[in-house]
């Protein structure tokens, strides 16, 4: 079996999601099981070369996990030939500026979401991509976990019949840095440095109303800045400027309304650190990370309300798991081996930066609707 290499220059993952995820659990594991196999039978092989700013960590980085290349000089990088993608998983406000020059040098681009802080920047990206020719993608993991695959499984069978409501649940306690260390990093609070949960989760709701269960009409969001006062890394006290709690709720097409509330203050009384639960005439479903439980209509049991006596129904009982009938991947490996085959092969691939892009557009909308305390439509968007 004949192989190939593909040079990657991967660009800000000595951060916690692009050493854990990208690096470790996607393109170490692609290169440990032996490349991406194409339709034809040939192997790509990976061949990264880690770049950042501090040569210390970036050199430690890459010795742990057995990459022989890394650099601090990304425009030296970006102008040599032995690789062809560019991947960014930095801040937001540098990616822009990073996606334009590594299309200038003629590399495909891959990166984090969001593409950008404003839609205007990331509509540009997408004009500047389309313009070149070359391949691009953004990732958009959640639509690769376990028990979202089962939600989409369920739709699909028609299990749900008519579609009513949505209602996700995502967020955890992050601490404020004073007595225990924060799980974020600070910038993640300031809006001056691109921080906010509105355009950090809003985009994830994007793509995954869009693809699960109807695109976006319009919203309704109210932002709230719960904790005005954090710590950082040095233990440096600063004012928290950015929001860290969103309160949405969305239309869908076919007038599915779904809710999503997104908080880094809220502490965890739920089955997992994301949840949604999808209702539907027929069934409904509720899903976190990897599992799924269904409720049918045939065993839908019928609740009284009565506040004068102590519940002693289990209601957590009438519900019954979708079974592991197959084998989840990791979802950012998956997209990453998706990327690979776009780029080695032309595969087929969706999720190109103009999807990044509606994920911009949407935070734009929610910003709006807090300001104006309105319901804001979400126009549909080409270039």
């Amino acid at each position: 079996m004949s192989s190939k290499r593909l040079g990657i220059i991967m660009h800000g993952v000595t951060g916690r999601m692009g050493t854990n995820q990208h690096l470790i659990r996607s393109i170490v594991a692609i290169r440990n099981q032996g490349g991406v196999l194409l339709s034809d039978g040939t192997r790509v092989m990976p061949d990264p070369i880690l770049v950042g700013r501090n040569p210390d960590k970036v050199s430690a980085l890459a010795q742990q996990y057995g990459i022989t290349r890394w650099a601090t000089d990304l425009d030296k990088v970006l102008h040599s030939p032995e690789d062809e993608i560019f991947f960014d998983a930095g801040t937001t406000q540098m990616r822009p500026g990073l996606l334009e020059r590594a299309l200038s040098a003629g590399k495909h681009i891959y990166c984090e979401k969001p593409i950008a802080t404003d839609l205007a920047s990331a509509l540009e990206a997408c004009r500047r991509a389309k313009q070149s020719g070359l391949k691009n993608g953004v990732v958009q993991d959640k639509l690769f976990l376990p028990g979202l695959l089962k939600l989409k499984m369920l739709r699909e069978s028609g299990f749900f019949g008519r579609m009513l409501s949505v209602r996700g649940e995502f967020g955890y306690w992050v601490f404020e840095g004073d007595w225990q260390t924060a799980q974020r990093p600070s910038w993640n609070y300031r809006s001056e440095d691109g921080g906010g949960i509105i355009l950090d989760m809003i985009c994830h709701w994007r793509y995954v109303l869009d693809n699960l269960f109807g695109e976006v009409r319009s919203v309704s969001c109210l932002g709230a800045r719960h904790i005005p006062e954090r710590w950082d890394e040095n233990g440096k006290h600063y004012e928290a400027t950015a929001d860290d709690a969103a309160y949405a709720t969305f239309e869908l097409e076919g007038g599915v309304i779904a809710h999503v509330n997104s908080s880094w203050c809220v502490r965890v009384y739920r089955d997992d650190l994301v949840t949604f639960q999808v209702d539907g005439v027929n069934g409904s479903a509720v899903a976190g990370l990897s599992e799924c439980m269904i409720q049918p209509r045939q065993g839908t049991p019928r609740p009284v309300w009565n506040p004068d006596e102590r519940r002693l129904h289990d209601f957590y009982g009438d519900w019954q798991p979708v079974p592991d009938n197959q084998a989840y991947d990791n979802g950012f490996k998956v997209q990453w081996e998706m990327f690979i085959r776009h780029v080695a092969e032309n595969a087929p691939y969706k999720h190109t930066l103009i999807e990044g892009a509606k994920g911009v557009q949407l935070v734009e909308c929610a910003l709006q609707s807090w300001k104006e305390r309105r319901w804001v439509d979400v126009p549909a968007l080409s270039l």
